[in-house]
């Protein structure tokens, strides 16, 4: 992953254990403190909350430990991981740009796009000036790299 992707995972990971923990648990006891727990909404829906943060902790540790950060910024050359790539669409000449990164971090709405997707499997190994064609659900697309860059 990114150095920024591990950055967000990190935070997320210190906000859940610094603030909402302790609001859940605060939660619970003021829940308990209102008497018989069968038939307190309040109470099973801060436990069910508590579950929750208490799963996306474990998941966010369990990433974290396992994660190798990679920083874009030393490497260069035919696309790779961490890669920047502005594409255009060769059917439509509409112009995106899009950062390979990590699983974890992947956000297609923000130009973050899965390693694993299958734009980013046909663009390793690429260069500028190269066609690339994707075959996805929707169909076949071909796309130029018009840049590769690493920041």
């Amino acid at each position: 992953m990114t150095p920024t992707g591990y950055k967000a995972l990190d935070s997320e990971l210190k906000h859940l254990k610094t603030e909402e923990r302790p609001a859940i648990i605060k939660a619970i006891a003021e829940a308990r403190e209102h008497g018989d727990l069968s038939e307190n909404a309040e109470y099973h829906s801060a436990k069910e909350k508590q579950s929750f943060i208490e799963g996306r902790i474990k998941e966010l540790e369990g990433m974290i430990s396992l994660a190798e950060v990679i920083d874009p910024a030393k490497l260069s050359g035919a696309i790779k991981f961490g890669a920047t790539i502005k594409l255009v669409d060769e059917d439509t000449e509409e112009e995106k740009t899009y950062q390979i990164v990590g699983e974890a971090e992947a956000a297609i709405e923000k130009g973050l796009l899965n390693i694993k997707s299958p734009l980013a499997r046909a663009l390793i190994g690429k260069e500028e000036g190269d066609s690339v064609e994707v075959r996805t659900p929707g169909g076949t697309k071909d796309y130029e790299v018009l840049e590769v860059k690493y920041v």
